[in-house]
Protein backbone atom coordinates (compact mmCIF):
# COMPACT_ATOMS: atom_id res chain seq x y z
CA UNK A 1 0.00 0.00 0.00
CA UNK A 2 1.40 3.39 -0.94
CA UNK A 3 0.93 6.61 0.93
CA UNK A 4 0.69 10.11 -0.47
CA UNK A 5 3.68 11.76 1.18
CA UNK A 6 6.16 13.20 -1.32
CA UNK A 7 9.14 11.12 -2.32
CA UNK A 8 12.04 12.85 -0.61
CA UNK A 9 14.58 10.16 -1.48
CA UNK A 10 16.03 12.53 -4.10
CA UNK A 11 15.90 15.48 -1.72
CA UNK A 12 18.99 17.42 -0.75
CA UNK A 13 17.17 19.83 1.56
CA UNK A 14 18.76 20.39 4.99
CA UNK A 15 18.21 17.30 7.14
CA UNK A 16 17.47 19.39 10.24
CA UNK A 17 14.43 21.09 8.69
CA UNK A 18 11.27 20.56 10.72
CA UNK A 19 8.53 18.29 9.43
CA UNK A 20 6.15 21.26 8.88
CA UNK A 21 8.84 23.05 6.84
CA UNK A 22 9.50 19.94 4.75
CA UNK A 23 5.77 19.48 4.14
CA UNK A 24 5.43 23.14 3.14
CA UNK A 25 8.28 22.86 0.65
CA UNK A 26 6.97 19.55 -0.69
CA UNK A 27 3.52 21.06 -1.20
CA UNK A 28 5.17 23.79 -3.29
CA UNK A 29 6.93 21.10 -5.35
CA UNK A 30 10.34 21.76 -3.80
CA UNK A 31 12.50 18.78 -2.93
CA UNK A 32 15.94 20.11 -3.86
CA UNK A 33 17.95 23.16 -2.77
CA UNK A 34 18.46 24.14 -6.42
CA UNK A 35 14.70 24.56 -6.88
CA UNK A 36 14.71 27.36 -4.29
CA UNK A 37 16.49 29.62 -6.79
CA UNK A 38 13.20 30.03 -8.69
CA UNK A 39 11.46 31.46 -5.59
CA UNK A 40 12.05 34.73 -3.74
CA UNK A 41 12.61 34.67 0.01
CA UNK A 42 9.20 36.28 0.51
CA UNK A 43 7.56 33.50 -1.54
CA UNK A 44 9.10 30.85 0.72
CA UNK A 45 8.30 32.79 3.92
CA UNK A 46 4.62 32.78 2.92
CA UNK A 47 4.46 28.98 3.03
CA UNK A 48 2.67 27.67 6.10
CA UNK A 49 5.29 25.86 8.20
CA UNK A 50 8.29 27.98 7.20
CA UNK A 51 9.64 29.98 10.12
CA UNK A 52 12.82 31.95 10.83
CA UNK A 53 14.82 28.81 11.65
CA UNK A 54 13.82 27.10 8.39
CA UNK A 55 14.67 30.24 6.41
CA UNK A 56 18.11 30.37 8.05
CA UNK A 57 18.77 26.72 7.15
CA UNK A 58 17.57 27.23 3.57
CA UNK A 59 19.75 30.35 3.14
CA UNK A 60 22.77 28.42 4.47
CA UNK A 61 22.05 25.49 2.14
CA UNK A 62 21.84 27.82 -0.86
CA UNK A 63 24.98 29.69 0.18
CA UNK A 64 26.86 26.40 0.57
CA UNK A 65 26.15 25.69 -3.11
CA UNK A 66 26.90 29.25 -4.21
CA UNK A 67 23.20 29.84 -4.96
CA UNK A 68 20.60 32.31 -3.75
CA UNK A 69 16.88 32.92 -3.75
CA UNK A 70 15.41 34.60 -6.82
CA UNK A 71 15.20 38.38 -6.84
CA UNK A 72 11.69 39.81 -6.53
Amino acid sequence: MTHSSPDLSESNLPERLSAPALRALASAGISRVEQLTTFSESDIKKLHGIGPNAMKQLREALDHKGLSFAEK
